[in-house]
C-alpha cells in the first residue's frame, strides 16, 4: 500500500509552491528603473567573497573603498557627548543644523577660498551619495540626457536611470589622463544634455584634474546650458604635496556647479552616513526639496560631531595621508615586481591597474581571488571603458598589502 502524504505535509509542498509562484510574479513585476541595472558592483563582490571565505582561505580585501582606520577620537567623544542630549532625539533639520552649515561654510572658505553662503549654498546629505543618487530626480525628466564618465562611481548611472534619464558615456581613456573629452560629445548629444557627472580626484582611476580643466569644464558648461555635478569626496586624501580643487573655485563656476563632498573618507566615517553639497542656490535647493519628501535629515548628534571634524584640528588628515602614502608605495613596488603596469595615484586610497594582456578585467580579478585569496574589482564593473583594469584599495594595514603583493607573485598569471 502506497504511504500517503499526511496533510501537514500537502499544506507544506503546497504553500512553498505558492510562494515560489508569487515570488516569480513579483521578479516579472520589476520596474524597468530595477531590470536597467546590473547587479550592485560591490554587493556581487561581497557574495563572491564569502564564498571563498567559507572554503577556509585568508582573503585579504582590497576591493570596497571602506577605510579600515578608525574614525579621530575627538570626533568620537563628541558624538558621545551629544547622543545623550534629549534635545538632539527629536527629527533634525531637513537641510541640516544651521551651525553644521556654517561649519561647512567656514570650511570651504579656509580650504578652497571659496565663500559659501550657509543659508542657501550648503545642504546636509546622509553621506555624499544620497545626494548624488537624488539630484538627477530634482531636475532630470524622463529622457533628459545624462553625460556620465565611463568608468566611474555606478551611481551616477543608477540615479540618472531612477529619474528616467539616459546615461550618455564619456570614456576616460589613460592617454588623456583619465580626463573626459568635452570636445568630443556630439553636437545633438550637447543640445540634449541637461547634467554632467565628474569626480576628481577619481574614482576608480585615482586621476586627478587641474584647475586648466574645470575651467574647461565651467566655460563648456556655460556654452551649452548643462548643469555640472562634481563629487569631490577624495579632495583630502593626497599625496606628494598634490593638493586637489574644488570646481567652485573657478570664476562662474556657481551659475552652473553644484559640488558634493563627504566626511566618510577625509574622517574615516563612512558608517556615520555625513556629507553636504554646496554651490549654486537653485541647484542646493532643488536637491533639498527632493530631500524633504524623502528623508528627515541627520542625527543631530552626528552633526555635532561632523562640525568637530570639520572645525578641528585637520592633522588626522595628515596622519591616514601617511599610512595610505606608505601603502601605495608598497601595492606598486608589488605590483611592479610581479610584472604589472601601473602608475602612483596622487590622491584616492586607490590603485587603477592594467591586467595581464591575456585576461580580461572579470577574469583577473577572478584568478586573483581564487588562487592569491585576493580581493580586487575589476574594472567592467565601472563602465565599459574600465575593461582592461582592476581596482585595488589602500585599505587595509601595510602588511597586507606586502602580503598580498608577495602572493600576487608567487601565483603568478
Amino acid at each position: 500500500m502506497a504511504h500517503c502524504c499526511s496533510q501537514e505535509t500537502l499544506n507544506f509542498v503546497w504553500n512553498r509552491s505558492e510562494e515560489e509562484g508569487l515570488n516569480e510574479m513579483w521578479t516579472e513585476m520589476l520596474a524597468q528603473r530595477l531590470r536597467q541595472l546590473p547587479p550592485y558592483l560591490f554587493a556581487e563582490i561581497d557574495r563572491l567573497k564569502a564564498e571563498v571565505k567559507a572554503k577556509g582561505v585568508d582573503v585579504i580585501d582590497l576591493g570596497v573603498g571602506d577605510p579600515d582606520l578608525p574614525t579621530p577620537d575627538h570626533i568620537v567623544q563628541r558624538l558621545r557627548e551629544t547622543a545623550s542630549d534629549p534635545a538632539n532625539h527629536r527629527y533634525p533639520s531637513y537641510s541640516g543644523m544651521d551651525d553644521f552649515r556654517i561649519s561647512v561654510a567656514r570650511w570651504y572658505g579656509r580650504r578652497f577660498g571659496v565663500e559659501l553662503d550657509p543659508r542657501t549654498e550648503v545642504v546636509s546629505l546622509i553621506g555624499s551619495k544620497e545626494g548624488i543618487a537624488h539630484i538627477p530626480l530634482a531636475f532630470v525628466d524622463p529622457g533628459d540626457t545624462v553625460l556620465v564618465p565611463d568608468p566611474a562611481y555606478p551611481v551616477y548611472q543608477a540615479g540618472t536611470i531612477f529619474a528616467g534619464g539616459v546615461p550618455y558615456p564619456l570614456p576616460l581613456w589613460e592617454e588623456n589622463g583619465f580626463l573626459p573629452d568635452l570636445a568630443a560629445i556630439p553636437p545633438d548629444v550637447c543640445r540634449k544634455a541637461k547634467m554632467l557627472f565628474l569626480n576628481y580626484p577619481n574614482n576608480p582611476t585615482g586621476a586627478t584634474a587641474e584647475m586648466a580643466f574645470f575651467r574647461d569644464v565651467v566655460d563648456w558648461a556655460l556654452e551649452h546650458k548643462v548643469m555640472v555635478c562634481h563629487d569631490a569626496a577624495y579632495t583630502e586624501v593626497a599625496f606628494d604635496g598634490y593638493k586637489a580643487h574644488s570646481i567652485l573655485e573657478v570664476p562662474r563656476a556657481r551659475d552652473v556647479a553644484i559640488e558634493f563632498h563627504s566626511l566618510s573618507k577625509t574622517y574615516n566615517m563612512t558608517g556615520w552616513r555625513i556629507g553636504f553639497a554646496v554651490g549654486n542656490r537653485e541647484l542646493v535647493s532643488g536637491l533639498g526639496r527632493v530631500k524633504t519628501n524623502i528623508d528627515s535629515g541627520i542625527f543631530q548628534a552626528v552633526q555635532f560631531a561632523g562640525m568637530a571634524a570639520l572645525d578641528g584640528d585637520q592633522g588626522c588628515v595628515a596622519e591616514n595621508n601617511r599610512i595610505y602614502r606608505e601603502r601605495r608605495d608598497a601595492l606598486v613596488e608589488g605590483l611592479r615586481e610581479a610584472g604589472l603596469k601601473v602608475k602612483p595615484p596622487r590622491a584616492t586610497f586607490y590603485v587603477w591597474c592594467r591586467v595581464p594582456q591575456r585576461y580580461s578585467s572579470a577574469s583577473f580579478a577572478s584568478h586573483l581571488l581564487s588562487r592569491a585569496g585576493i580581493v580586487a574589482t575589476p574594472g567592467i564593473g565601472f563602465g565599459s571603458f574600465g575593461e582592461g583594469f582592476v581596482r585595488m584599495s589602500l585599505t587595509v594595514p601595510v602588511e597586507r598589502v606586502r602580503e598580498a603583493a608577495e602572493r600576487l607573485k608567487e601565483v603568478g598569471f
